[in-house]
């Protein structure tokens, strides 16, 4: 084990938070925050960050042709189960179910 101290600028409030958490907290935890909140922050100011839902069906949607759009309608069951696998709700399944109907009906945005 190795002592580390940090210098920073902070608040006599934010001071006292943040001693809490590194004196309470195991040192895995304190270095998932960080990193959690790292990538949070870099993705924050490069103008990517979009949590939740809209994310999801964006990320799933927003690079595919009209024929892969197709595609994917055709074998929407097997669609369904592999959404199912990384852990969507049935209301984002079908969020992505009806942007694919766009993309198929109009060609990518």
């Amino acid at each position: 084990m190795r002592k580390y101290s940090i210098e920073i600028n902070a608040s006599k409030p934010q001071y006292l938070e943040i001693k809490k958490y590194v004196d309470t907290l195991p040192v895995e935890f304190v270095i998932s925050g960080l990193r959690f909140s790292y990538n949070r922050y870099v993705a924050d100011v490069g103008g990517y960050l979009n949590s939740g839902r809209k994310s999801l069906v964006k990320s799933e949607t927003s690079f595919l042709t009209k024929k892969q759009a197709i595609m994917r309608l055709k074998s929407w069951k097997v669609m369904v189960k592999k959404f199912r696998e990384k852990g969507y709700s049935y209301p984002t399944i079908y969020r992505i179910k009806v942007e694919l109907k766009k993309i198929s009906m109009t060609g990518p945005k």
